[in-house]
């Protein structure tokens, strides 16, 4: 049976680049981390647990989205591994991500995604903890590279276009599209 689709799937990211672009995310949740000292504070218990993301029904039209490993440090930060560390305490979190582009406005509209926790209660109820507590001062980090005046303007351009994605998300999930 052939398939619906005209086109074939598209190539798999290479295999540097995703590691590249993990490796920058990471950076990402360890600055936000490292903002809110009683976070790693709170994270320095679980040092060496491992935490995998999976996104759960990614199309196969789409490049492969590899599974995110992470490790806690002794310092309360995340590491990227290649693979789970041996052991228990471990914990998977799995991200329904069927519909790429609904989890990507939802993500810029503030939805949470449907999500899977496997694991170590203490360690879910630590990763929930940061889910909920923390947040990325994107204004404050803009203001010390372009300065504070143009940080808020910024800012306020990104508020609005959230606030018109979320819109167009919420007009498009009431359609039934």
């Amino acid at each position: 049976m052939s398939s619906p689709w005209p086109f074939p799937p598209l190539p798999a990211l290479s295999p540097l680049l995703m590691p590249a672009l993990q490796d920058r995310l990471v950076l990402l949740i360890n600055h936000v981390v490292s903002r809110e000292p009683i976070a790693a504070r709170r994270l320095q218990p679980l040092a060496g647990r491992g935490l995998v993301v999976h996104l759960s029904g990614w199309p196969a039209l789409l490049p492969a989205a590899p599974d995110l490993i992470l490790g806690v440090t002794p310092a309360g930060l995340f590491e990227r591994l290649d693979a789970p560390p041996p052991g228990p305490g471990g914990l998977c979190i799995e991200i329904d991500a069927s519909n790429p582009a609904k989890l990507a406005l939802g993500a810029l509209s503030g939805g949470a995604p449907g999500v899977s926790v496997q694991g170590d209660a203490a360690f879910a109820g630590e990763m929930h903890w940061l889910m909920d507590n923390l947040r990325w001062d994107i204004e404050d980090d803009l203001a010390a590279v372009v300065g504070p005046l143009p940080a808020r303007q910024l800012a306020q351009f990104g508020r609005a276009l959230r606030r018109s994605l979320s819109g167009m998300v919420q007009r498009f999930a009431g359609s039934g599209a």
